[in-house]
């Protein structure tokens, strides 16, 4: 098992929109921690492919049309930043996008993984925004 930093979005939302680069960003500090950075879609493979775009060749991918991956991890708004510990627990998770939540996960990460600490948010993140039904 392995500790995972999963960004969970809903494609066929403006908030999941909103947020890519930033996670992007996040999940990018996180490479070469002693955890696996990832996207999980609440979409096929197809549309996570026309959603991420070349960001599929970048991160490790899980596609949950289903969401049942979603839901066990109690999730009630898409985005969200969850941090997955390596018992399979959430040890950390955010919902909807606001700086200082997604910095507690992050820095929830660093120290599991005894990592440098990230800045969150930074100049050209959004503007907090609630998330969307993430069971809808």
């Amino acid at each position: 098992m392995f500790n995972l930093a999963c960004v969970v979005l809903d494609p066929y939302t403006n908030e999941s929109s909103w947020i890519l680069k930033t996670a992007s960003r996040i999940l990018t500090g996180f490479r070469g921690a002693d955890v696996r950075v990832n996207f999980v879609l609440t979409c096929d493979a197809d549309d996570a492919k026309k959603f991420l775009g070349p960001l599929t060749e970048e991160f490790l991918v899980f596609c949950d049309p289903d969401r049942a991956f979603v839901k066990s991890l109690g999730l009630a708004e898409l985005p969200a930043f969850v941090f997955v510990s390596m018992d399979g627990n959430v040890a950390a998770s955010a919902e909807g996008w606001d700086g200082a939540q997604w910095r507690a996960v992050s820095d929830r990460i660093a120290a599991a993984t005894v990592w440098a600490k990230q800045s969150i948010p930074v100049a050209g993140d959004p503007v907090p925004f609630k998330g969307t039904p993430a069971l809808a």
